[in-house]
């Protein structure tokens, strides 16, 4: 299992990739989701995926692509790293990540 905090403003987002499930926690939420819970702002969305701009079914169709694409990781520590450059574009700044329980390591 790998955790990874974030800060984006004044709030602190937690992920967490554990083999293929990965689970977002911030500091409204008080226990971990899925990306099926997370509020997904559409003009982000539409940033990463462009062709989804008319689609009604716009969350729907983003959170199928983001769990395809990580299915199709190898390991842990890929997705990670995925999960760190994606919300980097988006303005979150990483902070700390721990692997299987050792010392957290300033990112």
């Amino acid at each position: 299992m790998i955790g990874i905090v974030f800060t984006f403003g004044n709030d602190t987002i937690e992920v967490r990739v554990q083999d293929i499930n990965v689970h977002f926690r911030t500091s409204e939420l008080q226990q971990f989701v899925t990306i099926d819970g997370l509020k997904l702002n559409k003009a982000g969305v539409i940033k990463e995926f462009p062709d989804l701009k008319d689609n009604k079914e716009w969350k729907a169709e983003a959170i199928k692509r983001f769990k395809d694409k990580i299915k199709k990781m190898a390991t842990e520590i890929e997705r990670a790293n995925y999960v760190i450059e994606d919300l980097k574009k988006f303005g979150y700044k990483p902070m700390f990540m721990q692997r299987q329980g050792f010392r957290p390591t300033k990112l």
